[in-house]
């Protein structure tokens, strides 16, 4: 069974990033929706199926690794990839302790952002052709 259009919802706080991440992902074929806060992505979530969210650690309301339980409980399916400006091994400790399917660090390649969300893709697919 394939995917009817493949949704994703980029969280992140910076009038920058946020687009230029949203247009990677419309030019990869995506169907892309943006949100600057926590408050924002929960109703979004609530509104509406999305299969993956690319949230950053750096949140207006709280830590983004704190508001994945957020997404969770609204839907456990969802898929969350997070995101960091900077990283150190204490923040790093606490993002991995939470139900994420990948962690990137910005300053690398945004070609291993965009294989990461194609393996959420590969997931979902193969979880979709077992049910």
């Amino acid at each position: 069974m394939k995917l009817e259009s493949k949704r994703i919802l980029v969280v992140d706080p910076d009038v920058e990033t946020a687009p230029q991440l949203a247009s990677v992902f419309v030019e990869e074929g995506y169907d892309v929706e943006v949100s600057a806060s926590i408050s924002a992505m929960a109703k979004r979530i609530r509104d509406a199926r999305f299969d993956c969210v690319i949230m950053d650690v750096d949140l207006p309301e709280m830590a983004g690794y704190k508001a994945v339980s957020i997404v969770k409980t609204i839907d456990p399916s969802v898929q969350v990839i997070m995101t960091a400006a900077e990283n150190s091994p204490e923040l790093e400790s606490e993002v991995r302790k939470q139900d994420i399917f990948y962690y990137y660090i910005k300053s690398f390649d945004r070609e291993e952002l965009i294989e990461a969300v194609r393996d959420v893709f590969k997931k979902i697919e193969k979880q979709s052709e077992k049910n």
